[in-house]
């Protein structure tokens, strides 16, 4: 594990729980859509908090689904949409303890390839193509996890710039990671149009 301190939520104790807990960043990952990036990387801790100070992916995985829904639903609620992420979340939870002995850093730790490592993160519950791309590349440059073939994996998400979660590391960067995932959706919304 890189001893790089990780800075993704603006919360000390958040984004210390994200340096040092590979679930709690692999959960934070789940989460990060449709909601700002700070709150869905918060959102590990603030699971958590609520559950006495720790993150327990198996009490997690081991909880009743409706139970977990309440609590990912308390206010403030963990996410925008917070029933459907935490089946989401326990469904991770569930395959980290079925087929990782519950640790998340065994998802990437056996990967010898890039291409390994993106095929490892496609197959959990809810990492499409786009957030395994992504994921690759957070772990390459926030956790010095580089198998060879991992900057072709993370794709445009593994180079130099400001593209992605991948690349905060301060509210600098932060404002930086906005402004070029706004200029992409222009991008986008004026090429649609352009076809339409």
């Amino acid at each position: 594990m890189s001893s790089r301190r990780i800075w993704l939520t603006g919360d000390p104790a958040a984004d210390d729980l994200l340096t040092t807990d590979d679930n709690a960043l692999l959960l934070g990952m789940v989460l990060d859509q449709q909601v700002p990036m700070e709150k869905a990387f918060a959102g590990p801790a603030v699971i958590a908090q609520r559950m006495g100070g720790r993150l327990d992916v198996a009490a997690i995985a081991a909880m009743e689904e409706d139970a977990f829904v309440a609590l990912c639903s308390e206010r403030p609620a963990v996410h925008r949409f917070p029933g459907a992420m935490a089946k989401r979340v326990r469904q991770v939870c569930q395959v980290l303890v079925e087929q990782f002995e519950g640790d998340a850093g065994n998802v990437w730790r056996g990967a010898t390839t890039g291409a390994e490592l993106k095929r490892a993160i496609t197959a959990l519950p809810g990492f499409g193509p786009e957030k395994a791309t992504i994921f690759v590349a957070v772990l390459a440059k926030q956790r010095g996890v580089q198998p060879p073939g991992w900057q072709e994996a993370a794709g445009d998400f593994g180079q130099d710039g400001h593209r992605s979660v991948a690349d905060v590391v301060d509210e600098e960067s932060l404002a930086k990671v906005r402004e070029s995932k706004r200029a992409v959706k222009a991008a986008k919304r004026q090429a649609a149009a352009s076809a339409g």
